[in-house]
């Protein structure tokens, strides 16, 4: 018998993410497969604070790292697994899929405006850049 490949979900800060993060859970724990949360992070965006002489230099990818730690502890799932990867967020979820063979990319919808309306940017990116299986977790209000 193979086993059941991973399935992906990409998230962020934001209650959509959230939601479909804990769709992916509840399906990957129904499957018997884990869960693999991921995010992209631009190292750009590191600042720098003067505390005392002393200038602190953040660290995008570690806090993204706890990020991703603080969201997988409050999923319903016991086998999940997490990567900060360095990338827009699209292609860290598609790059991660296809490094992990996975069986299915799980990405929320996000009512925005213009072209991207259904779908975020980023979800539809995923969609077609995907190496598997997409579900669309409907995470509207």
């Amino acid at each position: 018998m193979t086993s059941v490949q991973d399935i992906v979900v990409g998230v962020d800060r934001s209650e959509t993410a959230k939601r479909a993060a804990v769709r992916a859970a509840e399906l990957a724990a129904k499957l018997g497969t884990n869960l693999h949360v991921v995010t992209g992070v631009d190292r750009k965006h590191a600042t720098s604070v003067k505390v005392g002489n002393e200038e602190v230099r953040s660290d995008p990818l570690m806090e993204a790292d706890q990020m991703l730690r603080d969201i997988a502890r409050t999923l319903p799932h016991d086998s999940i697994s997490v990567a900060a990867v360095v990338g827009d967020p699209a292609s860290a979820i598609c790059d991660e899929a296809a490094r992990l063979d996975a069986q299915t990319i799980v990405v929320g919808n996000r009512r925005v405006q213009g072209v991207t309306r259904v779908l975020g940017s980023v979800a539809l990116d995923v969609v077609r850049h995907a190496p598997c299986d997409v579900f669309i977790v409907n995470t509207a209000d």
